[in-house]
C-alpha cells in the first residue's frame, strides 16, 4: 500500500511540475528554429541544440526544494482568460494588468479571490517580457559585430532568451493553460464534460506516447513572418488557443485521448505544437528585425529648478524641495 501511495505521489507532483512535458517543449523549440529565415544570424540556427535544451527550463523551476522560485514564477505558466474578458483591452505592463485585477477583486461580491493576480496567471506578460530580452541580446550582438568586438557572450545570452522563451509561447498553445478548465471542468457543465484531472494525460502522456508523430511538426510550420504588434498578436494568440478548451473537452469525452489516442485526438495535439512553434518562429524573427533599432543614447534628466511658495503667516518665501 505504502509504495502504492508513492508511485501515485510521484505522478500527481509531476503532473503539477511540468507543461507539455520536456517531449513537447523540446519539440516545439526544435521546429521553430528550423523555420527560422536564412537572413537570421548563423548562431542561431547553429545552437539548435541548447535552445532545445533551455526549452523545459522554466518547469526545473517549479520544485519545493526552491520554494522563493517556484511560487514566485508558476503564475507566469497559465492566464485564466475567462476571469479577464470583461477588462476589455488588456494593458502592456504586468503591473497595470495587478491594479486591474485588485480593482476587480473590490468589486466583486463573490469568491473575489479568484482574481488576486497569482490566481488569473501572467502569460502574455512574461512572454513579453523575455522577448524583450532576447531583442536586447540580439542588439548586443549587432553593436558588438558592427565594432569588430567578440560577439560569443552575446550569442549566448541570445540562446538562453530564445529557449526560455520557447517555454511561455509552447504553453500557451495548449487551450489547459488559457483557462478556468485548466484540469477539469468546473462550474456549471450541462454537457458533462469530464471533471477528473486531464492536464497530464492531455499534454504529456499524448506527447510521449506519439513521440515520432508528434515530432514530425515541420511540414506545419510555415517560414516565419514578422509580427505587426507583438503584444497584441500575442494576445490573439492566447484567445485562440483558449477557443479551443471546448473541443478539447468534447474530443475527451469522445475518448479520442484514451489509450495514446487515436488519429482525432492525435491530430489535435499535433496542431497545438505546430501552433506554438509558429508563433515562436515568428517572434524569433520579429525579435531579431526590431534588433536592429537602437536606442537614443542616455541622456540624465536635468533635475527641475526648486519652486517657491508663500508663507501663510509672514509672507516670506520658502524653498520647496
Amino acid at each position: 500500500m505504502k509504495s502504492s501511495k508513492l508511485v501515485f505521489f510521484i505522478l500527481f507532483s509531476a503532473a503539477l511540475a511540468f507543461g507539455w512535458g520536456d517531449d513537447g517543449h523540446k519539440i516545439v523549440n526544435r521546429a521553430a528554429v528550423n523555420a527560422v529565415p536564412a537572413d537570421m544570424p548563423a548562431f542561431f540556427k547553429a545552437g539548435i541544440e541548447r535552445i532545445v535544451y533551455i526549452g523545459p527550463e522554466p518547469d526545473r523551476w517549479r520544485e519545493k526544494l526552491e520554494a522563493q522560485l517556484k511560487y514566485s514564477q508558476e503564475p507566469d505558466h497559465f492566464i485564466d482568460l475567462e476571469r479577464v474578458s470583461d477588462l476589455g483591452e488588456l494593458p502592456e505592463s504586468r503591473y497595470e494588468f495587478i491594479k486591474l485585477l485588485y480593482a476587480k477583486r473590490a468589486r466583486a461580491t463573490e469568491n473575489p479571490d479568484d482574481f488576486l493576480p497569482e490566481r488569473v496567471g501572467f502569460q502574455p506578460y512574461i512572454a513579453l517580457e523575455v522577448y524583450g530580452r532576447l531583442k536586447v541580446a540580439f542588439r548586443e550582438y549587432r553593436k558588438a559585430k558592427a565594432a569588430g568586438q567578440p560577439t560569443a557572450e552575446a550569442e549566448q545570452n541570445a540562446l538562453f532568451y530564445a529557449g526560455w522563451l520557447g517555454h511561455y509561447v509552447a504553453d500557451a498553445s495548449n487551450p489547459l493553460h488559457t483557462s478556468i478548465q485548466y484540469n477539469g471542468w468546473v462550474g456549471p457543465n450541462p454537457n458533462g464534460y469530464t471533471t477528473a484531472k486531464i492536464h497530464w494525460p492531455f499534454e504529456s502522456d499524448m506527447v510521449t506516447r506519439n513521440l515520432d508523430f508528434m515530432s514530425a511538426i515541420g511540414p506545419m510550420v510555415s517560414a516565419s513572418k514578422p509580427l505587426e504588434n507583438p503584444f497584441r498578436d500575442y494576445i490573439a494568440y492566447l484567445e485562440s488557443s483558449n477557443k479551443l478548451v471546448e473541443p478539447l473537452y468534447q474530443l475527451e469525452k469522445k475518448g479520442d485521448f484514451n489509450n495514446g489516442g487515436n488519429e482525432e485526438g492525435k491530430n489535435f495535439v499535433r496542431a497545438r505544437l505546430a501552433a506554438g512553434a509558429q508563433m515562436l518562429a515568428n517572434m524569433y524573427y520579429t525579435c531579431w528585425i526590431e534588433s536592429e533599432k537602437m536606442p537614443e543614447p542616455y541622456k540624465p534628466e536635468t533635475p527641475a529648478p526648486p519652486t517657491v511658495k508663500p508663507n501663510a503667516p509672514t509672507g516670506m518665501k520658502v524653498k520647496v524641495n
